[in-house]
């Protein structure tokens, strides 16, 4: 299909702010409730580095970081998840049709594989800007006895490591976002492009090229 001649490039700045205020919300939502699962990953992650023994499970570490630390241990590192939330769930999808119709116009398609290429580069580059809020919170989830806040824990790593351990992991990081993004917006979108233009029985005859 090619490129209408009246279409722009870019989305208009009101669907882009509604797409990222809302995206941006409902991941916050989402990471709040499930912080404490987060928190449990990050310790089952880090259990034994750089030791010897038996491994103990979820449930196992559950008990034991509420027994220690206190139910409120299981919310460390909340500060800077949900700010990350925000940022990198309102630019993986806000940016997503940004990222489409440039394709559109540089490539006069919308195939599923550009679809695909705009989930990636929209994932990657939410991940790429919001790494070091990352960082921060995997640390405050490892360290119980941190007390100087979010901000200071950044300012410490900055300091004492360099800006640059701020950006550590990103490329695997980059990796799953783009991976992650392509795989949840090209498949949705390209259903809801065969529903919409051929109903439901569009799906049973494959998608059409365009």
């Amino acid at each position: 299909m090619g490129v209408k001649n009246n279409q722009s490039w870019s989305a208009s700045p009101s669907n882009v702010a509604s797409h990222f205020g809302t995206s941006g919300v409902a991941v916050a939502t989402a990471t709040g409730i499930t912080h404490p699962l987060d928190v449990l990953k990050v310790r089952l992650q880090m259990q034994l580095v750089g030791q010897r023994g038996p491994l103990t499970g979820m449930g196992q570490t559950f008990v034991q970081v509420v027994k220690k630390e206190g139910p409120q241990a299981l919310y460390n590192g909340l500060t800077p998840a949900l700010t990350r939330s925000v940022v990198y769930g309102g630019l993986r999808l806000g940016l997503y049709e940004p990222s489409k119709n440039l394709c559109e116009l540089a490539f006069e398609s919308t195939n599923i594989f550009m679809k695909i290429a705009s989930g990636v580069v929209s994932g990657a580059f939410a991940t790429l800007l919001t790494n070091p809020m990352e960082v921060v919170k995997v640390r405050l989830q490892m360290n119980p006895n941190v007390h100087i806040g979010p901000i200071g824990e950044l300012q410490k790593i900055a300091a004492k490591e360099g800006v640059t351990a701020l950006w550590k992991g990103v490329g695997p990081a980059m990796a799953r976002a783009g991976a992650l993004t392509a795989s949840q917006m090209a498949t949705y979108d390209e259903f809801k492009r065969v529903l919409v233009t051929e109903g439901p029985r569009g799906l049973y005859k494959g998608f059409p090229n365009e």
